[in-house]
C-alpha cells in the first residue's frame, strides 16, 4: 500500500567533476562535466519530516545533440530542467503518492521545457533526479530499504502513465521482484580509449576482470568494422568467455548504413569474435529517424533504443518498429524503467524476448552508481555498462570526509587504494547487500556544505570542458 507524502523543500545543488581521461562518445570527446544533486524536505504522514537525495552528472551533448547548440547550452538545458521541475513539484499542495507526484507535474514539465526549445529527454532530467530524491526522503520516513519498499509498491506506481499496461500490472511485477546480490559489470570502451597492448581492452588493470564490453561506434560501417576487429583480437587474449554490445549514441545515419554494418558482422570472418559473442546493438539511428524507421529484416538481430526512450510510450512505440530492448538509465526516470520491465516481462511471455537493460553515462560513486545499480538490481539486469569508476577517479573533487562516510556505510562496493576511495570490484561483478540500508540505497549523504548552488544560466566553461566536438 502506497504512503503519502507532501513536499516541503527542495535545494539543487552541483559540484565539478574531472575525468581522468577524455571519454569520446558520438560527436563529443569529454574531460569534465559538472554534477547535479538534489535534496528534498519530505513530510512522510504520520511520521514526520525526512531529508532525501540524488545525484546525476550533467554530461553535455548526449541528452541534445543538435549540432547548432554549444557545449555548455546542452548542459544548461538540464539545469533548467531541474529548476523547473523544482518549481513545479513544489508547488504541488497537499499529500500525495510519491508517484502521484511525479504524474501530477510530469504534462506541466514536458509544456515548460519545450516553450524553451528543452527536449523531451532533457526535460525529464529534472523529474528524474527529483523523484530518487522523493523516494529516498520517503524510504527513510517509513525505515523501508529500496526492495522491500519498491515490492510493496510504498511509492503508489500505476499504469495512469502507461495505458498499454493493466491496472495491476506493475505492482504484480514489483511484488515479484527480488534483489540481484551481483551485477556484472561491463566495461566501456570509449572511441578514443586503447584498444591492444597496456591499458587496452584486455588488460586487467584497465577493465577490472570484466565478462561484459560496451564497444562505441563512430557511425562509419567500414571504420567501425575495421576497429571492431582490433577489440575482437583483443578479447580473443582474455583468460575467460565475454560478451559485447555495441553502441552507436546516434551516429548510423540511417537503414542502409546500419545495414551495412550488419553485413559486415553477418559475412565478415575478422569480425566473428565480436559477431559471436554480440548480445545487441544500441541506439544506432539518431532518434528521431529512429522513430520513423522500422527495421524490417533487421529485426532479427536484438536493437534497443537508448536516446529515443524519451517518453513513457517510447518502448510500446519501439517495439512496433522490431526493436527488441530498451536502456534504464535513472536519469531518465526510475519509475519509466520499472513500467519498461514490467512491459519487457510481459511481452517476452508471450513468445517473443524483449529486455530491459543496464547503461551508465551519468553514474559516479556515491549517490549516483548506487541508486543506478539498486534500480538495476530490482528489476533484473544481470550486468550493466559502469563507465563512472573508469573516467573519474574515485569519488572524484569530493571532500575525503564525505568519501569515508560511503565507504563506511557501503563495504562491500567501495575500497581504500592508497589515499583514493574507489569502486571494489569483485570477479568482475558489483555486490549489492549494503544497499539495503533504509533509503534508496544509501546509508550516507553528499557534504551538502562543500557543494555549490546549481548555477543557473551558467557559462563558466570550465564547469563542462569538451575537448572537442567531431
Amino acid at each position: 500500500m502506497s504512503a503519502r507524502i507532501a513536499l516541503r523543500d527542495i535545494t539543487l545543488f552541483e559540484r565539478h567533476v574531472a575525468f581522468v581521461r577524455p571519454f569520446r562518445f558520438g560527436a563529443v570527446t569529454v574531460s569534465a562535466a559538472p554534477q547535479a544533486f538534489v535534496r528534498v524536505e519530505l513530510e512522510v504522514e504520520g511520521k514526520g519530516v525526512f531529508v532525501g537525495a540524488s545525484a546525476e552528472l550533467m554530461v553535455p551533448k548526449w541528452f541534445d545533440k543538435r549540432p547548432h547548440l554549444a557545449i555548455d547550452d546542452t548542459v544548461n538545458e538540464l539545469r533548467q530542467s531541474l529548476a523547473i521541475a523544482s518549481d513545479l513539484y513544489r508547488a504541488q499542495s497537499g499529500f500525495i503518492s510519491a508517484f502521484g507526484l511525479h504524474a501530477a507535474c510530469m504534462g506541466d514539465q514536458m509544456t515548460a521545457c519545450a516553450e524553451l526549445d528543452i527536449p523531451p529527454l532533457a526535460a525529464s532530467f529534472g523529474p528524474a533526479e527529483i523523484d530518487k530524491a522523493v523516494l529516498d526522503a520517503l524510504l527513510r520516513g517509513l525505515n523501508l530499504n529500496f526492495f522491500d519498499g519498491m515490492s510493496a509498491n510504498v511509492a503508489g506506481l500505476t499504469a495512469r502513465l502507461a495505458p498499454d499496461l493493466g491496472a495491476d500490472d506493475i505492482a504484480t511485477f514489483l511484488a515479484s521482484r527480488h534483489r540481484l546480490e551481483r551485477v556484472a559489470l561491463r566495461h566501456t570502451v570509449g572511441l578514443d580509449d586503447a584498444i591492444e597492448g597496456e591499458g587496452g581492452v584486455a588488460d586487467p588493470r584497465e577493465n577490472s576482470g570484466a565478462r561484459y564490453f560496451k564497444l562505441k561506434m563512430n557511425g562509419d560501417p567500414a571504420a567501425d568494422a575495421a576497429r571492431l576487429t582490433r577489440i575482437g583480437n583483443a578479447l580473443t587474449t582474455l583468460p575467460y568467455d565475454y560478451q559485447v554490445t555495441l553502441d552507436a549514441n546516434e551516429q548510423y545515419a540511417d537503414l542502409n548504413a546500419l545495414t551495412a554494418l550488419v553485413d559486415r558482422l553477418d559475412n565478415d570472418s575478422a569480425l566473428a569474435p565480436i559477431a559471436s559473442k554480440l548480445l545487441y546493438i544500441e541506439q544506432p539511428m539518431p532518434r528521431d529517424i529512429t522513430r520513423e524507421s522500422p527495421l524490417g529484416n533487421l529485426s532479427s538481430r536484438n536493437f534497443i533504443i537508448d536516446e529515443a526512450d524519451d517518453s513513457w510510450d517510447a518502448f510500446p512505440a519501439a517495439k512496433a518498429l522490431g526493436y527488441r530492448g530498451i536502456s534504464s538509465k535513472s536519469c531518465k526516470g526510475f519509475y519509466k524503467s520499472i513500467a519498461n520491465a514490467t512491459r519487457a516481462a510481459a511481452w517476452s511471455a508471450q513468445g517473443v524476448d524483449h529486455f530491459i537493460t543496464g547503461e551508465d553515462l551519468t553514474c559516479q560513486a556515491g549517490l549516483g552508481v548506487q541508486q543506478d545499480l539498486a534500480l538495476g538490481a530490482l528489476i533484473g539486469v544481470t550486468h550493466a555498462e559502469r563507465n563512472g569508476h573508469h573516467y573519474v577517479d574515485g569519488f572524484g573533487t569530493a571532500l575525503a570526509e564525505e568519501a569515508e562516510a560511503f565507504l563506511n556505510a557501503h563495504p562491500d562496493l567501495y575500497r581504500r587504494d592508497g589515499d583514493i576511495i574507489r569502486l571494489s570490484i569483485h570477479d568482475g561483478d558489483l555486490l549489492t547487500g549494503s544497499l539495503t540500508s533504509a533509503g534508496f540505497a544509501s546509508g550516507a549523504h553528499p557534504d551538502w556544505s562543500a557543494l555549490a548552488p546549481l548555477q543557473l544560466a551558467s557559462s563558466d566553461s570550465s564547469q563542462t570542458k569538451v575537448l572537442q566536438e567531431s
